[in-house]
């Protein structure tokens, strides 16, 4: 690729400033002095120094982040914070998130520039599982979970595909509502699918309120539980496998 691209890529300033420092005779490929900002031989696997610092090419990165609530699934936003906004590491500039959790949803979300595996990841036709933790205001019975497993159809025609309903524990609760439940239960659910608001709207259409949703699984990835909301690790060669297996 061109030698201007490949630096801009990697985070170190715009192509217009990397040409300045190009052409100044700060940058070697292999040993040797490149002035040509279109300099179009560049591999990642050569040898690139930029301004006295060594450059390791990377096509593609992939990110596991633990999502806090408040936090917006985009790339970037002219007023608010962003997933992209808290991998404070990065040096490539077209990261993205592999699909989208709700502003007040916490958990799993892969951030990567990988549009491929994202497709894989997203499309309908490849149906990836993906599994969350939820307190959810009042009973939940197992004719509920039978409603789930058979495909819920929502008030607004949305036919839902079979979801997989747990219950793991119910509990009372405090609330200043004297007219809402008093009981809520945490269950494990896992969909096939993601339609805006789907599980929030599953649940109304049961007669339920979602409290708090948690994402803790998505295909073969699972959330690392030593991530704290708001941090973030790469993946592992044994996750990044299993995803490309998709």
């Amino acid at each position: 690729m061109r030698l201007d691209k490949y630096l801009a890529d990697m985070g170190l300033g715009t192509r217009s400033e990397i040409k300045k420092e190009i052409k100044a005779g700060h940058v070697t490929v292999n040993g040797e002095l490149i002035k040509d900002p279109g300099f179009n031989k560049v591999t990642s696997s050569d040898h690139v120094i930029y301004c006295g610092t060594e450059i390791s090419y990377e096509e593609f990165v992939y990110y596991m982040l633990n999502k806090p609530a408040g936090v917006i699934s985009a790339s970037e936003d002219p007023r608010e914070e962003t997933v992209v906004d808290l991998i404070d590491e990065r040096t490539r500039r077209d990261l993205f998130p592999c699909g989208r959790l709700d502003r007040d949803t916490e958990g799993l979300l892969l951030i990567t520039n990988d549009g491929g595996l994202a497709h894989r990841l997203l499309s309908p036709k490849h149906h990836v599982d993906k599994t969350y933790y939820a307190v959810v205001a009042g009973e939940i019975t197992e004719e509920d979970a039978d409603l789930f497993r058979e495909g819920l159809v929502l008030p607004d025609g949305l036919e839902c595909m079979p979801a997989e309903l747990v219950i793991v524990s119910q509990d009372e609760f405090d609330s200043p509502d004297p007219d809402d439940d008093t009981i809520s239960t945490e269950i494990l659910i896992t969909i096939r699918e993601g339609k805006f608001h789907q599980i929030k709207r599953m649940f109304e259409a049961i007669g339920s309120k979602v409290i708090y949703l948690k994402r803790l699984t998505m295909g073969p990835l699972t959330l690392d539980e030593n991530l704290e909301p708001g941090e973030y690790r790469r993946l592992t060669d044994t996750e990044l496998d299993s995803l490309m297996k998709l």
